[in-house]
C-alpha cells in the first residue's frame, strides 16, 4: 500500500512537471503575484476604500487583470505574446493610476512576469516522440550575424520592452515649457513667501529639476516644478512687504492653469496622504517625475516665485497679518 501511494504521488509530480515545461509557467505565477499585491491594499475597511477613490478602483481592476493574464499563460499558452504585452503595459500604468504599483513590488512582479511570458518559446520535442522519418530540412542560408541566434528578435524586444514603456511614461506631455527668470526682470523677496494648503494635486505629469532665481542677495537655487494646471485647497499665503509687515492671503481654493511652473526652496507634504517627505533643491524626488493622479495633503512650502497662464480663486480674502512687534525701547540713561 505504502509502494503504490508513493508511486501514484511521484507519478502525480512527474505528470504536473511534464505539464508545467509545455507552458510559461512561472511567468504566470509572477503575474498573479502581482494582481494579488496590487489589488491587496484597497481591499481594506470601506471607509479605506472610499479614501483612495479612483486610485483604489483603478487597483482592482488591474490586479484582477494580471491575474487573469496568470492564468491565460498557464492554461492558453499560445497567447503568450499578446497577454505577455499587455501585462508589461497594465503593470506600468499600474504605477500611475494606483498606489504606486503596489508600492514598486507589484509593478516590478508584473514587468518580469510579462517580459518573462512574452519571451518564453516551447522546447524541442523529445527525440522519441519525433516521426520515424523527419522530412529533410530545407537549405539554411548563411546567418550574417553570429550573435542573432543566440538572441532573437521577440526576446531582445521582451527584454527592452519594459524599459522603453517607463521611459516612455517619464517624458512629460509636449508643449511650451515656461523660461526661467532672466536675472534683473525678476526680483524674489530674501524671504520667500509660506505658503500651506491641505491638498496639492497637480494635474498631469509633474517635472522637478533645479534652477537659480535671482534675488535682492544674489541667485539662489529653486526646485521647479512643471505641470500642465494644479489645484490647492485650503491655501493660505503669508509674506511681508518692504516694510516688514506681515499679508495674509487665503483662498478655499486656487486653481492654477496653462503651463504651471513652481518656483520653490523647500516642500513639506504626504504623498498620497501617506507617506510624508520634504524636498529641497540638493533633495530631489527619485524620479524626478510624478506620474498623475499623485496628490500631496498637509503641504507646507516656501514659495519664491510662481509662473501660470490662468489663476481662479474661489473665497479670496486679502487682509494683513500681524505686524512685527516694536523694538524694545532703550534704558533710559
Amino acid at each position: 500500500m505504502f509502494l503504490t501511494r508513493r508511486t501514484r504521488g511521484t507519478r502525480r509530480r512527474a505528470r504536473f512537471a511534464a505539464w508545467r515545461r509545455t507552458r510559461p509557467f512561472w511567468a504566470g505565477a509572477l503575474l498573479v503575484l502581482a494582481g494579488a499585491e496590487i489589488a491587496a491594499v484597497p481591499l481594506a475597511p470601506v471607509s479605506v476604500l472610499v479614501g483612495l477613490g479612483l486610485g483604489g478602483v483603478a487597483a482592482l481592476g488591474i490586479g484582477a487583470a494580471l491575474v487573469a493574464a496568470g492564468l491565460f499563460l498557464w492554461f492558453l499558452p499560445h497567447t503568450r505574446h499578446y497577454v505577455g504585452m499587455h501585462a508589461v503595459i497594465l503593470s506600468v500604468l499600474s504605477f500611475a493610476v494606483t498606489n504606486l504599483g503596489g508600492f514598486l513590488a507589484g509593478m516590478l512582479l508584473g514587468i518580469a512576469g510579462g517580459a518573462m511570458g512574452f519571451a518564453w518559446s516551447p522546447g524541442q520535442q523529445p527525440p522519441a516522440q519525433a516521426s520515424e522519418q523527419p522530412a529533410p530540412e530545407p537549405p539554411r542560408l548563411p546567418d550574417p550575424d553570429p550573435g542573432a541566434a543566440a538572441h532573437p528578435p521577440h526576446k531582445t524586444l521582451a527584454v527592452a520592452l519594459p524599459f522603453v514603456l517607463l521611459a516612455a511614461t517619464a517624458v512629460p506631455a509636449p508643449g511650451p515649457r515656461p523660461p526661467a527668470p532672466v536675472p534683473g526682470s525678476v526680483s524674489v523677496p530674501r524671504t520667500p513667501p509660506t505658503v500651506t494648503t491641505t491638498r496639492f494635486t497637480p494635474d498631469g505629469f509633474t517635472l522637478a529639476r533645479v534652477a537659480e532665481v535671482p534675488t535682492a542677495d544674489g541667485p539662489r537655487r529653486a526646485m521647479v516644478l512643471s505641470m500642465r494646471a494644479a489645484s490647492l485647497r485650503d491655501y493660505r499665503l503669508r509674506t511681508r512687504d518692504g516694510g516688514g509687515a506681515e499679508l495674509a492671503l487665503d483662498a478655499d481654493e486656487l486653481r492654477l492653469g496653462g503651463r504651471v511652473t513652481l518656483y520653490l526652496t523647500r516642500l513639506t507634504g504626504c504623498v498620497q496622504g501617506i507617506l510624508c517627505l520634504t524636498f529641497t533643491p540638493d533633495r530631489l524626488p527619485v524620479p524626478p517625475v510624478a506620474p498623475p493622479f499623485v496628490f500631496m495633503t498637509d503641504v507646507t512650502a516656501e514659495q519664491a516665485l510662481v509662473a501660470s497662464g490662468t489663476i481662479g480663486a474661489a473665497g479670496l480674502a486679502l487682509r494683513p497679518g500681524r505686524s512685527p512687534a516694536p523694538p524694545p525701547a532703550p534704558p533710559p540713561p
